[in-house]
């Protein structure tokens, strides 16, 4: 698939975005709220995505290590976005790929990611 221009959001439209991100490389997680949320996630560089609407129409969550910045809608509750870094402290965005305008998540080929041991 190569990395290309997605535009998504979340349920109700208040959050809207657009990203470059390869699907190729999306992951699922077994951490605590990516199980319970059934999140299929894809990375890009934060430079690479680009919010379409106002700010702050998302609410943020943080748990755990308070490193990962979750993003919800106020008004429907998804979450279509988080914030967080590499290893190497590059700036990242997370992308539910389910929150992507004409993708179909079943034809994704996600790597299992085993976040509930770190």
């Amino acid at each position: 698939m190569a990395q290309q221009n997605y535009s998504g959001g979340c349920h109700c439209g208040a959050l809207r975005f657009t990203v470059d991100v390869d699907l190729d490389q999306t992951i699922t997680c077994n951490c605590s709220i990516c199980r319970k949320r059934g999140l299929i996630l894809g990375f890009a560089p934060v430079d690479h995505f680009r919010l379409s609407t106002d700010e702050s129409a998302a609410q943020e969550y943080l748990f755990n290590k308070h490193v990962i910045r979750h993003q919800f809608c106020r008004v429907c509750g998804v979450e279509a976005y988080s914030y967080g870094a590499m290893p190497d402290g590059t700036r990242m965005v997370a992308i539910n790929a389910r929150c992507l305008d004409n993708v179909d998540p079943a034809a994704l080929k996600p790597t299992a990611y085993d976040g509930a041991s770190h």
